[in-house]
């Protein structure tokens, strides 16, 4: 277990001088504030003062007058050691994930990272523990000088080996970076689209699996900024060509037996009744859970039928128009390999909020046994609308404030949320789109561009 003292400790030996103390509001956008190490030991244990309206500011940059999030008053983040990573591409900075207090040190209502933290602490009282890694998509981009837009910064063809050799020493220093910030890379490659990547790494327990996809965005954008490109993860950041993902790979393990719960040998593809269960939670709150996994005006661009994301709620065995494929597990691993990758997730999420939202709707499935209903062996844009009326499978919301809206009505989150966290995140969404409504197409391309 990582100490404030070994956080000092490594600072002076890595010769680090500034500890980024970094949060994640509902937006998706990553913030925070530097502490100098000079001053550092006082910040791990009072933390860093930020307003109470921190929380209510939307991705542009408006804060939005939310009871209870006024800009009078004062929280604290609070760094989270086990957290504590140099920067490569900065060697001189370190970053470490934080959590939101109050000033006196009580929970905040708002804290993402506390929310994910409480699911967790759910699923554990059920004798579950929860891996998870994300698996986000991103485009690097360079400004076109005459026309002042962002284009990719190759024209590489889906998956083709030109595209690897494009972009090897981006990959390359990609790939040291992460090992480097204790991350453990597996795939990273060239995607789709022209310039779009892939990067994966290592499952781990929940709450590390959140913040890694905090240090992996993180080190990916400084990097790329080494390279000359802009790096965004932006669901749709060029409305004509691929979007870009960030699929949540997940697996349910017994607590007592260290046993991956989703296994079953004796079921159909392998995949065990509880492992059913928890699709039927997610698909049953899909519209709503779509609000927070699929959380900006641009994520709706990218949901579409036949487009490999999400545009109906059903789930199949490896089916990638689904939106949860039940994965088939590697050979000679099958039981410690089993898990599910729910598709309806970008990378403008709220990761904390997004992988929280995803674990209550599963234990809402397995505590109520819900039947997801027989897995789909086809594309559901092949099915007529009667046969997917007969089977339960609906379309998923079109855009961010009806997202929202289905969000209002589900009472699971009703219940689980705190309640200025269930509010204030409506609230937050609907500036959003009130903002990117009365604006056009190319300002919402730019903004999110910029953001993710």
């Amino acid at each position: 277990m990582t100490t404030a003292q070994d956080v000092l400790t490594l600072c002076r030996s890595s010769g680090v001088e500034l500890a980024r103390f970094i949060y994640c509001d509902f937006s998706g956008v990553q913030r925070g504030k530097i502490s100098a190490v000079d001053d550092l030991p006082n910040r791990l244990s009072h933390g860093i003062n930020l307003t109470r309206a921190q929380m209510a500011f939307t991705l542009l940059d408006t804060m939005v007058n939310i009871a209870g999030m006024e800009p009078v008053g004062e929280l604290r983040m609070i760094a989270d050691p086990e957290t504590f990573t140099v920067l490569p591409w900065q060697p001189s900075h370190a970053s470490l994930c934080s959590d939101l207090v109050e000033k006196d040190g009580a929970r905040y209502a708002a804290c993402t990272r506390t929310f994910l933290k409480d699911v967790i602490t759910r699923a554990a009282g059920k004798g579950l523990r929860i891996q998870a890694a994300f698996e986000p998509e991103f485009y690097l981009g360079v400004k076109n000088a005459q026309t002042g837009r962002w284009e990719p910064a190759d024209a590489s063809g889906i998956y083709a080996e030109t595209g690897f050799d494009l972009q090897a020493r981006f990959l390359t220093d990609m790939t040291r970076t992460l090992r480097a910030m204790r991350l453990t890379p597996e795939m990273v490659y060239h995607e789709g689209g022209p310039a779009q990547q892939e990067i994966s790494i290592r499952h781990a327990p929940a709450l590390r699996a959140a913040d890694n996809q905090m240090k992996l965005r993180n080190a990916v954008r400084g990097v790329a900024l080494q390279h000359g490109y802009y790096a965004s993860f932006a669901p749709k950041p060029f409305p004509w060509t691929f979007g870009s993902g960030a699929h949540v790979h997940l697996s349910v393990w017994d607590i007592a037996t260290d046993r991956n719960l989703m296994y079953d040998a004796g079921a159909e593809e392998t995949f065990s009744v509880l492992g059913r269960y928890f699709v039927g939670g997610i698909l049953r709150h899909l519209p709503a859970l779509i609000a927070l996994t699929c959380p900006s005006y641009n994520s709706y661009r990218r949901l579409q039928p036949r487009t490999w994301s999400t545009a109906y709620a059903c789930w199949g065995y490896d089916n990638r128009q689904a939106a949860v494929r039940a994965a088939s597990p590697f050979w000679g691993r099958e039981a410690e390999t089993a898990n599910i990758e729910i598709k309806a997730v970008d990378g403008s999420c709220n990761p904390y909020l997004a992988l929280a939202g995803i674990i209550a709707c599963g234990l809402d499935g397995i505590e109520h046994e819900i039947d997801p209903g027989e897995p789909l062996s086809v594309d559901p844009s092949d099915v007529s609308d009667a046969e997917r009326e007969q089977r339960g499978i609906c379309a998923v919301p079109s855009s961010l404030r009806a997202a929202v809206g289905e969000f209002a009505e589900d009472a699971l989150f009703k219940k689980l949320m705190p309640e200025l966290m269930w509010r204030a995140f409506q609230q937050v969404k609907l500036a959003e789109c009130d903002g990117f409504e009365a604006a056009d197409e190319q300002f919402e391309i730019d903004r999110h561009f910029y953001a993710f």
